[in-house]
C-alpha cells in the first residue's frame, strides 16, 4: 500500500512540474525584434517592390519579403490583414507593406509611399 502511495505522489509530482515547465513566455527581446521587421508583400517582378526593397536596403532597415506570387499561405496572410485593416481590394497596388502593424498599400504617389515606409 505504501509503495502505492508513493507513486501517486511521484506522478503527482511529475504532472506538476511538467505543467510547469509548458508555461514559457517569450523573451522581450524577442517579442521587440518580430515588431521591428517590416513585411513586404508583392512580387519580385514589380518595379515597385522592387524599388521599396532597395531603399529598405539602403537604409539598413530589416524586412521580410514575401513573393505572393508563388506563395499563396503569403498571398492569403496579406489578404487577411487588409481586410482587418479596412482595406479594399479593388485596385489594389503592390507591394502592400507591413510596418509594425500598420498596414498600408502603394495607391498614393510612389515617392510618399517610400518616405511613408522608412518615417
Amino acid at each position: 500500500m505504501k509503495k502505492i502511495s508513493y507513486l501517486i505522489l511521484f506522478f503527482i509530482a511529475l504532472f506538476q512540474y511538467n505543467l510547469n515547465a509548458q508555461v514559457v513566455s517569450k523573451p522581450e527581446k524577442i517579442v521587440e525584434k518580430q515588431k521591428k521587421v517590416i513585411i513586404i508583400y508583392g512580387s519580385p517582378d514589380c518595379h515597385y517592390c522592387i524599388s521599396a526593397k532597395n531603399i529598405l536596403i539602403e537604409k539598413n532597415i530589416d524586412f521580410i519579403f514575401c513573393d505572393i506570387d508563388t506563395d499563396k499561405q503569403a498571398l492569403n496572410e496579406m489578404l487577411t490583414k487588409l481586410k482587418r485593416a479596412n482595406i479594399s481590394t479593388n485596385n489594389l497596388g503592390i507591394p502592400v507593406i507591413d510596418k509594425y502593424g500598420e498596414i498600408f498599400s502603394n495607391n498614393i504617389n510612389f515617392d510618399d509611399f517610400l518616405k511613408k515606409l522608412i518615417q
